[in-house]
């Protein structure tokens, strides 16, 4: 007996694991990424300290199935969107913020919007089961991995040289392979970079200030 195949609607198929339509995971996918370059921050308020705010550097802005422009920031051990933090102290977000003229904002910049939208419509997206490296762009505000050592009671903070875009969305942090260096300095799209969470050893991300105080 010849089978059949039943073709439903996407938005009628739902992810086990979300309980959301297939369609909308599509939609908000990263499909382009570009680096933030003029120092804007993500500010975030928690419920321990509610009379203050906290600022962490934006990494860059993506561009998601959908057409929106949200920024991104590296937050415990993944790369985050700025309006949907995960903060154990029932951290959330406040905005954006431009240090230099001292203004809060909640939607991404126009440039960046008219950059990514650009973008996207010359290097055409193609979303791929079988991941692809779409982009790689160069981490511009001082990301640290902390990784293990091997041993819970040693840690090292090694500089993440890259962010890694591939055709199913997701990004990944580079690192340094120290035995397969040829070439310095290091370069996005070395042979000897791989990524952060596919070491047994990593555990978080630290930004900037944060690392060179761990490292005293």
């Amino acid at each position: 007996m010849a089978s059949h195949a039943v073709n439903l609607p996407i938005d009628n198929v739902i992810d086990i694991f979300t309980d959301k339509p297939l369609f909308d995971l599509s939609d908000q996918k990263i499909i382009r990424v570009a680096a933030e370059l003029d120092g804007l921050a993500m500010l975030y308020s928690n419920s321990e300290t509610a009379d203050k705010l906290f600022s962490i550097k934006i990494l860059a802005w993506g561009l998601r199935g959908c057409d929106e422009v949200v920024g991104l920031a590296p937050w415990f051990d993944g790369l985050i969107v700025c309006g949907a933090i995960d903060d154990p102290l029932n951290g959330q977000w406040e905005g954006y913020y431009d240090q230099g003229i001292d203004e809060l904002f909640f939607a991404a910049p126009l440039h960046k919007v008219v950059e990514l939208e650009t973008a996207s419509d010359c290097y055409e997206f193609q979303y791929d089961e079988d991941p692809s490296i779409i982009q790689e762009i160069p981490d511009t505000i001082g990301t640290h991995a902390e990784l293990s050592g091997g041993s819970p009671h040693r840690i090292t903070l090694n500089e993440i040289v890259s962010w890694r875009l591939s055709s199913d969305g997701s990004i990944d942090a580079m690192l340094i392979d120290e035995s397969k260096v040829l070439n310095t300095p290091v370069l996005p799209g070395d042979d000897c970079l791989y990524a952060a969470d596919q070491s047994g050893e990593f555990r978080y991300f630290f930004q900037h200030a944060t690392a060179n105080k761990l490292k005293l």
